[in-house]
């Protein structure tokens, strides 16, 4: 249940959510799952999303965490199974179910619901001074990819989610939280609005929150701000705002993902966060190398494996032989047949895979509870596409790299009509995630396709499942995503990887102590 007052454990208010990277990153910072240990060093207090599968998402997990750490009933995990309905398993907890429809909600924050979102934090708070708020704006027009799609659209610049973090701003005006941490993406080092820095904005907005809103209901308010990976300021002592860039395989992630995390603690306390401590993440095929190999479907008329393996023989009909890999690829065409697995899903029991348990990264998402891992299902392909995962994944694993475009045989080229000019756009767009690094960042773009999401063995060709996408980000395998697949992920894409939010959440815990110590 959700703890008390007790003196370790403090609250978070997680806005703009998403699936809830960073809540659950939180709320695993001191768990061990063993009996009679301290309790979490935060609980969840609320969660705000306005997404609907991501609510639904955000509110199963809600339900899992009003249990002690470790000690979910059976019937989470036979829901997990597809052995009991999500009604049954909330008819038989109701508690738990009535106060994960308290703390997760699904609100869309604006204007229009700031008063009520406001009296929604005093009331979870319940008179606590210490706890953390933390969260971070939609990311689309920050984006580099978002505003180079989005920039010649009529009404760009007065798009609101350039300006949503300043509801984010408000909420911090309005209560003055300890500490607060907002994370978004790179491109808010390059993006401006209206010929400003965005970066440069926030940064000076979140020092001076009751300023920069002209707040005068609120007190005035100063907070400082610091980065978690390097600390760096001018001789003004004005942090450089390309020190708030985090690069988390640094930190144990198995991903290329670089994003902004700005932690600000309050000017009236006098306790600096230390830094994250680096230390290396697991491989690619560490992280998902065991899961059992599962074949793509295959779009069309023919849907069997049959058909499947009959698109990949069409390889050996194509001219390779200028190609560094020419044998590799005539192999794979020849032998697909009976090396194809055999289903293009396994929902397989959880005792039978042997991860690496030497790794934290992987002990942080394991569950020895769990009797099936879900969401290990492949997607379908064009028969096409089928081809050239084949091929790109044969190219990583022979020559040690990933194919651009003019490495391709041309009968395996895009059918676009400015694939054949001087130049090739987008020379890098099947990407193999390669076994032996870690993976390229894990964006939103996985729920469009798969092309840049190509898994690592030519004999499974095809991309990467929701749990493979979820083991990347760092979810644990407990982790339920709902709605159709493109919105798991999309939910995925959009996330902080929850392993990446504990290691800050024990920075912020350590403030916390230290400012709640300093006061009393």
């Amino acid at each position: 249940m959700v703890p008390n007052s007790a003196d370790s454990t403090y609250p978070v208010v997680d806005l703009f959510a998403g699936p809830g990277g960073l809540g659950e990153g939180f709320a695993s910072v001191g768990t061990t799952g063993l009996e009679n240990t301290p309790p979490p060093r935060f609980f969840v207090a609320v969660s705000i999303e306005k997404d609907r599968w991501a609510h639904k998402t955000l509110f199963l997990r809600h339900f899992y965490r009003t249990f002690p750490y470790g000690r979910a009933p059976e019937a989470y995990y036979q829901y997990l199974s597809d052995e009991l309905p999500l009604s049954d398993l909330l008819v038989n907890h109701p508690e738990a179910a009535t106060q994960a429809e308290r703390s997760a909600l699904q609100i869309t924050l604006g204007t229009a619901s700031h008063a009520a979102v406001q009296k929604l934090i005093e009331e979870r708070l319940q008179g606590q001074h210490w706890w953390v708020l933390v969260g971070g704006p939609p990311c689309q027009a920050y984006s580099v990819a978002g505003r180079s799609r989005m920039k010649h659209l009529p009404g760009f610049d007065a798009d609101e989610r350039h300006t949503l973090y300043r509801e984010y701003l408000k909420i911090i005006a309005d209560h003055r939280p300890p500490v607060f941490l907002m994370e978004n993406v790179k491109g808010l080092l390059s993006a401006t609005h209206r010929g400003e820095s965005i970066m440069a904005k926030i940064l000076s907005d979140l020092s001076q929150p009751s300023n920069a809103l002209a707040h005068s209901g609120s007190p005035v308010c100063h907070y400082t701000l610091h980065a978690l990976a390097r600390e760096s300021r001018d001789l003004f002592g004005n942090p450089n705002p390309r020190s708030f860039v985090v690069k988390a395989e640094r930190y144990g992630v198995p991903q290329t993902r670089h994003r902004v995390f700005i932690l600000g603690v309050r000017g009236d306390l006098k306790t600096r966060p230390e830094l994250l401590k680096p230390h290396s993440p697991p491989t690619v095929a560490q992280t998902i190398g065991h899961l059992p190999p599962i074949r793509s479907g295959v779009t069309g008329s023919v849907r069997t494996r049959n058909g499947w393996t009959r698109a990949i023989e069409g390889l050996a009909d194509i001219d390779t032989s200028g190609s560094p890999c020419s044998d590799e690829i005539q192999n794979l065409a020849q032998t697909i047949g009976c090396r194809a697995p055999a289903s293009t899903h396994s929902c397989f029991r959880a005792d039978t895979y042997s991860p690496d348990m030497g790794h934290e990264t992987l002990q942080f998402m394991h569950d020895p509870r769990l009797s099936t891992i879900t969401g290990h299902a492949a997607r379908a392909h064009m028969p096409s596409d089928l081809r050239r995962y084949a091929f790109a994944a044969t190219y990583a694993e022979h020559v040690g790299k990933n194919p651009k475009l003019q490495d391709f045989p041309n009968a395996l080229l895009p059918a676009h009509s400015n694939i054949g000019g001087t130049t090739l756009p987008f020379p890098d767009r099947f990407k193999v995630q390669r076994s032996n690094r870690v993976a390229s960042t894990i964006t939103a773009h996985i729920a469009k396709d798969g092309n840049y999401y190509i898994h690592y063995d030519p004999v499974q060709c095809r991309s990467l499942s929701v749990r493979e996408a979820a083991r990347l980000q760092t979810f644990p395998d407990n982790y339920h995503f709902d709605g159709p697949r493109t919105e798991q992920y999309r939910q995925i894409g959009n996330a902080v990887p929850p392993y990446l939010a504990m290691q800050i959440g024990e920075l912020v815990a350590d403030i916390l102590d230290k400012a709640k110590s300093e006061t009393t």
